[in-house]
């Protein structure tokens, strides 16, 4: 792609989904020729998340010792994080920055042409965990920040339509970000035995996560409820957990293991800018029980069985429908499966290959 940068610096964490989004994005830039500088924020990565990495040729992990936005106090910490962000742009003679944290582009120096996606924000994610209640004044220094690099952005991307319409609604933006949908590697489904069980993934410590509500629910049912995933928080939160059957954070292989009995996997999110948990299980032939949230239905409307409200009986009734009616079960799952299919991260490296050449060529031009 002619005026295309050719090597790009990416903000990462080691946290959550925005990890598996990255290196996965990494990859497949790879292949198309562009390296790319992983700078990792916050928590320091795991051994396998490292091996992970260097098995990539073309990806290059650095890990700055700078912490995250939302687990910081105030904006100094955000803003020396940037100015280290900006010095490895310039040590990697970087093109354009890939910045996956909205709050950290105010803070950048330099003119470097710069893609914000925002994946997640306090701002937003407060509007979910706490309806109705103002965001608590401590963290208005956050919002602050997040709506000053929101329009900082050269370009500004979300991974879906609904949660680019809540970013603009939420920062009073001009226009929406452009939605461009995370993807996953499709592969071959391994061949594994149909358990008669429940399964759920992500953040459990999380409260827009709303494990609390699936642990009720678990308690309801007769067949398993699993949950992958760390229930404390690296902020030091935590949820109790009595009824669920608790599995801790899973590799790949452990969680493609998991995928490949294809049991009915179960979101009851109430905050998901996508969902890549959900996509992985789709993609898997998982049959999908789902919170009924704007996100989900512009991905799964028509390929999952939606639950509305926060009703542990009504969450227990569909889990033990779906797993009690086996030729529902298995329509379901190949429902989410052809759907899935339409979420790759190739789709997803296209989409951000052509953003950024309009970026640079803009930013170029623009010079």
């Amino acid at each position: 792609m002619r005026g295309s940068p050719r090597r790009i610096l990416m903000t990462v964490d080691a946290v959550g989904g925005v990890w598996r989004y990255s290196v996965d994005l990494a990859e497949a830039l790879a292949d198309a020729g562009v390296a790319t500088i992983l700078a990792v924020l916050g928590p320091a990565p795991s051994d396998a998340q490292r091996a992970e990495v260097a098995a990539i040729p073309g990806v290059t992990l650095v890990e700055t010792g700078e912490p995250l936005d939302w687990l910081t106090d105030d904006a100094v910490a955000v803003q020396h994080a940037a100015a280290t962000i900006a010095a490895l742009a310039t040590v990697h003679r970087a093109d354009l920055l890939h910045v996956n944290q909205p709050a950290l582009a105010a803070a950048l120096p330099g003119d470097l042409p710069t893609i914000v996606v925002a994946h997640g924000c306090v701002a937003t994610w407060w509007e979910a965990a706490r309806p109705g209640t103002p965001l608590d004044p401590k963290f208005q220094w956050h919002r602050t920040l997040a709506a000053q690099g929101l329009r900082r952005a050269t370009r500004v991307v979300a991974p879906s339509e609904s949660y680019a319409r809540t970013v603009a609604r939420v920062y009073g933006l001009r226009e929406d970000p452009i939605a461009i949908h995370n993807g996953r590697a499709t592969a071959p489904a391994a061949p594994g035995r149909m358990r008669h069980i429940a399964f759920t993934a992500g953040r459990l410590w999380d409260d827009v996560k709303r494990t609390p509500l699936l642990d009720a629910a678990a308690s309801r049912i007769a067949a398993p409820l699993y949950a992958a995933g760390p229930t404390r928080a690296p902020h030091g939160g935590s949820v109790a957990v009595e009824n669920l059957h608790l599995l801790g954070d899973l590799t790949p292989k452990g969680m493609a293991a998991m995928l490949a009995t294809q049991p009915v996997f179960v979101s009851a999110a109430s905050f998901e800018p996508f969902g890549l948990a959900v996509l992985e299980a789709a993609q898997a032939g998982c049959a999908l029980i789902l919170s009924d949230i704007d996100t989900f239905r512009e991905l799964w409307d028509g390929a999952a069985h939606f639950v509305e409200g926060a009703d542990p009986a009504a969450w227990a009734d569909a889990i033990a429908a779906v797993l009690g009616d086996d030729t529902h079960r298995a329509a379901l799952g190949a429902a989410a499966q052809e759907r899935g299919a339409r979420y790759t991260v190739q789709a997803t490296a296209d989409a951000m290959r052509a953003l950024y050449a309009d970026a640079f060529t803009s930013e170029r031009v623009a010079a």
